[in-house]
Order: C-alpha cells, then sequence, then structure tokens
C-alpha cells in the first residue's frame, strides 16, 4: 500500500497551490478519501475528505470556500486545489484513505497514510 502525495511548495499569501495523492496497492475506489495536516508543534487536523464515489465532501470551517477536493477513481488519485492561501495554512498536508463510510475527521479509524508534503504560505 502506498499514498504518495506532491505538489507542496512555498507559496505566497493569497496565492494557489494543489496537491496530489496517488495511491496504490489497495482499491481506490473501496474507500474515502482525505487530507489532513499538521503545523509544527500542532496536532495533526482534519482539512477535507470525499467519499468513495465523490458524492459526499466534507470540509473543515478554516478551508471552507478556499479549499476543494476532488477524486478520480479510474487514475486512483485524489487532489486538493488550495486558494487565497493564509499564513496559517502552512503545514504538512497528508492525505489517508479510510475504508468506512463513517465522515470521520479524526486520524484515529484511517487505515493509511501518505508521508506528507510541505506547505509554506510566507511573503
Amino acid at each position: 500500500v502506498q499514498l504518495v502525495e506532491s505538489g507542496g511548495g512555498l507559496v505566497q499569501p493569497g496565492g494557489s497551490l494543489r496537491l496530489s495523492c496517488a495511491a496504490s496497492g489497495f482499491t481506490f475506489s473501496s474507500y474515502a478519501m482525505a487530507w489532513f495536516r499538521q503545523a509544527p508543534g500542532k496536532e495533526r487536523e482534519f482539512v477535507a475528505r470525499i467519499s468513495r464515489s465523490g458524492s459526499i465532501i466534507l470540509y473543515a470551517d478554516s478551508v471552507k470556500g478556499r479549499f476543494t477536493i476532488s477524486r478520480d477513481n479510474a487514475k486512483n488519485t485524489v487532489w486538493l486545489q488550495m486558494n487565497s492561501l493564509k499564513p496559517e495554512d502552512t503545514a504538512v498536508y497528508y492525505c489517508a484513505a479510510d475504508q468506512s463510510t463513517v465522515p470521520h475527521r479524526t486520524t484515529a479509524p484511517y487505515n493509511y497514510w501518505g508521508q506528507g508534503t510541505q506547505v509554506i504560505v510566507s511573503s
């Protein structure tokens, strides 16, 4: 099983980034996918979640209206489009896979995790 994130980097406030997470080694379409993030000295927090089919999407209040999660089951990939970035969005971003249909916002239920990609929002 592998989840490989990419697309992180340094961006100015107000800018955009698109993160990707490529999955392999499991039946991607049978798992809900989510993005979490962890800033230095803080706990890992929920960012967004998309159901197996993509029909149910959840966002943290802090990113609602700025971030968009999407997936393509044919490509075994999930994305996080991040617009209007703020310095407080600076963190390591992780994708995660959850076999349950319960819309979990905590880390424990997730079965698989990527290694993370760093996002720095700074002028």
